[in-house]
C-alpha cells in the first residue's frame, strides 16, 4: 500500500536506529495509520520499522496479512480464526496460484473463508470458502489425479493420464470409423424394425452412436488439448528453476530514499536491487512504472527496469548474470493469450530472444514468471482455444463456461450410454 504521509526518517536512519547491517530486501508500506519499512533480513524474515519513530513493530508481517485479508475481502468486523505462514503448496492453496511464501488467514464465518496474502508484493495469491475447497477437493481428484502423484510422482501422473488420453482419442477414431463404414446397415436396420413394427431393443446403442456423433468434434478438442498439455508438462519436467538472491548492506544506502526526485503521491513501493555491481532504490509508481535510483549518488538508471530484466533473464536463461544472445525487451501491463492471467505476476518484462523464446520477468520480486518456447506457445493457444473455449470469451465467461459445462455433459453422456450398451452387450 502506497505511503499516504511522508515518511519522518529515512531508510539509513532506520537501519542505523536498529543495528542492521545487511539485509535481501525492503519496502515501504502504510497500514493502521503508520508508515512502515518492510525489511527482509538475512534470514528471510520481514520486520516492520515505524517510518516516523524507527520502532519495530512486533509481528508486524502477521498484521499487515491481516490488514490486507480484511481489505481484499472487505470484511473489518469478522473474527480471525488463525493465521499461518505457508511455504509450500497444498490442496487448497495449488501450484496454479505461484506464490509463496503466503500467509493463510482464516476468517471465523460461516462461509470459512481463507485468504492467502503475499506481504512483500501487498497481493493476494487466492481466496476459499467452503464451496471453493470442495469444488478444489474434487477438481484435483478426478479432474488432476492427484491420486496418482502421491503414489508414484507427478511423471507417473502424467504418463498415466497421457496413456489414458490416448485411448479415449482411439475410441473417439474407431466409433467414427465403425459409424461411417456401417451407417447405412444401421439405417436398413432401423427401417426394417419399424416397417415390421418391432420394439426398439437396442435404443441404447443408437443414442451412443447419434449422441456420439454430435459430440465427436467436442471431445476431439479435449483429447488432442488434454493430450498435448501432458506432452508438454512431461517435457518440461525437471529440477525446480534457481533462485535467484541478494544481499544488501547498509553502507549502500549513502543517498536518502526521502530525496528521490518522484512525487510522494505517485510512489506505490520503494524496493532496493543490486545488480552489476551497483546498488539501486527500485521505485514502483501509481502508474506502474519502475524507476532506479543509485543508491551511492542518485543518478537515475536509464531503462533500469529493462536493464534489470535482462540482467536477470541472463542469470535464470544461462545461470550466470551475462545472457549470451540479444534480447528485444518490452514491458507487459496486462495478461494475453501468451502471457495469461494463470501467471498471476503483474507487470512484467517481456525479454525476447532470437530463437524465438520470451522470458517474463516480474522485477519488483527478481522472479522468473514463465518462459515461452515454440512448443510451450503452441500448447498454450490449444488449451485455452481447445479445452477452455476461449474463443468463446465475446460472449462472456457466463455464457463460456456455460458451454464448456454443456460441452463436458455431453462426453458424459456419450460415455455412460456406451458403458450401458457395453454391459447389455453382455
Amino acid at each position: 500500500m502506497p505511503a499516504k504521509t511522508k515518511p519522518a526518517l529515512s531508510v539509513q536512519q532506520v537501519l542505523a536506529q536498529n543495528n542492521i547491517s545487511s539485509l535481501i530486501n525492503l519496502g515501504q508500506v502504510s497500514f493502521n495509520k503508520d508508515t512502515y519499512y518492510q525489511v527482509l533480513g538475512t534470514d528471510s524474515v520481514y520486520n516492520y520499522y515505524s517510518a516516523n519513530t524507527g520502532k519495530i513493530l512486533p509481528g508486524g508481517d502477521k498484521l499487515y496479512a491481516t490488514y490486507l485479508a480484511r481489505y481484499f475481502t472487505q470484511d473489518s468486523t469478522s473474527k480471525i480464526k488463525n493465521i499461518s505462514l505457508q511455504k509450500t503448496f497444498d490442496g487448497h492453496y495449488q501450484p496454479i496460484n505461484h506464490l509463496l511464501p503466503v500467509w493463510k488467514v482464516a476468517f471465523d464465518r460461516p462461509d470459512g473463508m481463507d485468504v492467502y496474502i503475499e506481504t512483500g508484493q501487498s497481493r493476494m495469491g487466492t481466496f476459499n470458502n467452503h464451496t471453493r475447497k470442495a469444488m478444489l477437493t474434487v477438481f484435483e481428484q478426478l479432474h488432476t489425479w492427484d491420486f496418482l502423484a502421491a503414489i508414484g510422482g507427478n511423471q507417473f501422473r502424467n504418463a498415466v493420464m497421457l496413456i489414458v488420453m490416448v485411448a479415449m482419442l482411439f475410441s473417439l477414431l474407431s466409433g467414427l470409423t465403425i459409424y461411417g463404414l456401417f451407417w447405412k446397415k444401421f439405417k436398413t436396420v432401423t427401417q426394417n424394425r419399424r416397417a415390421d413394427k418391432r420394439k426398439d431393443t437396442r435404443f441404447v446403442h443408437r443414442f451412443h452412436r447419434q449422441l456420439g456423433l454430435i459430440v465427436s468434434f467436442v471431445m476431439l478438442t479435449f483429447v488432442i488439448s488434454g493430450a498435448f498439455h501432458l506432452i508438454v508438462k512431461l517435457h518440461n519436467d525437471g529440477p525446480a528453476q534457481k533462485a535467484y538472491a541478494q544481499h544488501i548492506n547498509s553502507k549502500d544506502f549513502a543517498v536518502s530514499n526521502l530525496a528521490l526526485p518522484i512525487a510522494d503521491s505517485l510512489v506505490k513501493n520503494i524496493n532496493v536491487v543490486k545488480f552489476n555491481d551497483s546498488t539501486y532504490y527500485q521505485v514502483s509508481d501509481t502508474k506502474k512504472n519502475v524507476s532506479y535510483f543509485n543508491t551511492l549518488t542518485g543518478a537515475e538508471l536509464a531503462d533500469g527496469d529493462m536493464q534489470y530484466a535482462g540482467y536477470l533473464s541472463g542469470f535464470y536463461y544461462t545461470g550466470t548474470s551475462q545472457a549470451k544472445s540479444k534480447t528485444t525487451i518490452s514491458q507487459i501491463r496486462q495478461f494475453d493469450n501468451e502471457y495469461g492471467f494463470i501467471n498471476k505476476r503483474l507487470p512484467v518484462q517481456k525479454v525476447s530472444y532470437p530463437n524465438g523464446e520470451n522470458w517474463y520477468i516480474e522485477t519488483t520480486t527478481s522472479e522468473l514468471a514463465t518462459k515461452v518456447a515454440g512448443i510451450d506457445r503452441a500448447e498454450g493457444l490449444s488449451f485455452i482455444f481447445l479445452h477452455k473455449y476461449f474463443g468463446m470469451s465475446w460472449a462472456g465467461k457466463n455464457a463460456r463456461d456455460i458451454v464448456s459445462m454443456l460441452a463436458a455433459l455431453g462426453v458424459l453422456v456419450v460415455s455412460l450410454f456406451g458403458f450401458a450398451a457395453f454391459i447389455k452387450n453382455k
